[in-house]
């Protein structure tokens, strides 16, 4: 019995397309800490790249891959999707720093709990709000986003060329930026309430001196701050979908900005 062997070209360009996909797929976020098992990511990025292929396969160049030429397209590719990534990245950075101001104004400055996704201590209301952050990602479809980014990438970044010279990094740079302002805006309705708390405290401590205000302080943040957090859900909720819905555009100008 004949066995029908693919050929090596095939094979190559099947692999230079699974380390696209490998990038793109590692920068979701539900699989970018060790809490999903790696069998499982890596079954995932096979399953996807043999349905992936076909539509990519035309855009990989047929050129005869040298050893040292295959493993640069290899490490390119896999470089292009974690700078994607980054861009989300971003967002739910922005939601841990919201979550840090948070969580210090309020009096739970000590209260760190594992970030098993990020491997390292974080506030309280960081890892609450992250989580929170990951369920409006999934609820609204955003893995999808980075699959159909990586077919899109296909067409805006063929294989074999990335340009960090131009003007990708000041546009990661101004994503950055944007992060902290969006980190400040999840943060705002908080601090304003727990500015006018302190100050309310303040004139108590004045006129009442035998009070012990300090004592009362902490209970009394901490209650504030916890139903404001419910009230303003629904606004989180809204501006985070609202940057979730922006990031296709996000990822299509990072990419046109990679080509050489």
């Amino acid at each position: 019995m004949d066995i029908q062997l693919v050929p090596i070209e095939q094979f190559q360009a099947f692999l230079i397309s699974t380390a696209r996909v490998a990038g793109f797929i590692g920068a979701i976020p539900v699989f970018t800490g060790p809490q999903a098992p790696n069998q499982v990511k890596v079954a995932l990025v096979f399953c996807c790249s043999l349905v992936l292929f076909p539509l990519m396969q035309g855009y990989i160049p047929e050129i005869s891959f040298t050893p040292p030429t295959f493993i640069i397209f290899l490490v390119a590719e896999v470089l292009i999707g974690v700078i994607v990534g980054l861009t989300a990245r971003l967002i739910f950075t922005a939601v841990e720093f919201g979550g840090t101001i948070i969580g210090f104004q309020m009096g739970f400055a000590a209260a760190n709990v594992f970030d098993p996704q990020n491997q390292r201590q974080i506030s309280l209301l960081s890892q609450f709000q992250n989580v929170f952050a990951i369920f409006i990602f999934l609820a609204i479809g955003g893995h999808f986003i980075f699959l159909n980014a990586a077919v899109e990438s296909y067409r805006i970044l063929p294989p074999g060329g990335i340009d960090l010279s131009g003007s990708a990094v000041p546009y990661l740079m101004e994503l950055a930026s944007h992060m902290f302002r969006l980190g400040i805006q999840f943060s705002a309705p908080v601090l304003a309430v727990l500015l006018l708390s302190g100050l309310i405290l303040g004139i108590l401590a004045r006129t009442f001196p035998q009070g012990n205000v300090f004592l009362l302080s902490f209970p009394l943040n901490i209650g504030i701050s916890f139903t404001v957090i419910g009230l303003t859900l629904n606004l989180v909720y809204i501006t985070l979908s609202r940057e979730f819905d922006d990031l296709p555009n996000r990822i299509f100008t990072l990419l046109s900005f990679l080509q050489p």
